[in-house]
């Protein structure tokens, strides 16, 4: 593993929602990944799905990045594969270096680490990913193709300030992709869900659209309950959407 993979480590997993699906659910044994990463960061497209016949020494998945992107590392950690990224980042591989196995290239997802330019659309899907295993002596033996959808920044909600007391209809204020639909949501800080899994979805309590430089504002159409709650922004733009992190805050009773 590469040092600049392993400070993407842990953090991976807010970047991206990644996920690998069954071969059986595409009509065949077909490769498969799907991924969606933020403009200007990385994320793993996580290989997986061959069912075929045991590949010896030699074999080889290769992996095509989709246009506009690079693949920067091949960080899977596992005895017998060795992975190796081209010099100008359109592809990369995983070579089997083993003894023939029939579970060689079933018992592993195989990650490819994916850089998405700062200038990508989010909701674009981007073409051209795919994934191509040959034996030793170059013979396809399956392949598959990768979905990679550029996904939205996250929103920022830095207004209203944790920890005041705040009127009922207070101003809601931060930062989101230009052009984003923003919607704020409150739930009570005692909502533990009907499921008692946690908070159900909150009451959306107002909208509006980030401007040209990032920004928004709004104010709540009607009053907040009084008390403790947790207010969340949520932006969507061309079918992707992002959360921010929740706010504290609590609301002054009604003056009588």
């Amino acid at each position: 593993m590469s040092r600049k993979t392993a400070a993407l480590g842990i953090t991976a997993l807010t970047l991206i929602a990644s996920a690998w699906t069954p071969a059986s659910a595409h009509g065949g044994r077909d490769l498969w990944a799907t991924v969606t990463i933020v403009p200007g960061r990385e994320g793993i497209v996580a290989a997986a799905g061959y069912t075929g016949p045991a590949l010896g020494a030699g074999s080889r998945l290769t992996f095509t990045a989709p246009e506009g992107t690079e693949v920067t590392d091949t960080p899977l950690d596992a005895h017998g594969y060795r992975g190796a990224v081209d010099t100008d980042g359109d592809s990369a591989t995983y070579t089997y270096t083993g003894t023939a196995n029939a579970g060689a290239w079933q018992e592993h997802t195989f990650p490819f680490v994916l850089a998405v330019p700062a200038d990508a659309v989010p909701g674009t899907r981007l073409t051209g990913c795919a994934m191509r295993l040959t034996d030793a002596r170059g013979t396809r033996k399956d392949h598959g193709t990768c979905e990679v959808t550029v996904g939205l920044p996250e929103p920022t909600l830095t207004r209203p300030e944790s920890g005041v007391p705040l009127g009922a209809r207070p101003e809601m204020a931060g930062t989101a992709y230009p052009g984003a639909q923003v919607t704020v949501r409150h739930e009570d800080a005692q909502d533990e869900g009907v499921t008692g899994q946690g908070p159900e979805p909150g009451a959306e309590v107002c909208t509006t659209t980030a401007g040209a430089g990032g920004g928004w504002s709004c104010r709540p159409a009607l009053p907040l309950p009084a008390g403790p709650g947790r207010l969340q922004a949520t932006a969507s733009l061309n079918g992707v959407s992002a959360v921010s992190e929740q706010r504290n805050v609590t609301v002054a009773p009604a003056r009588r």
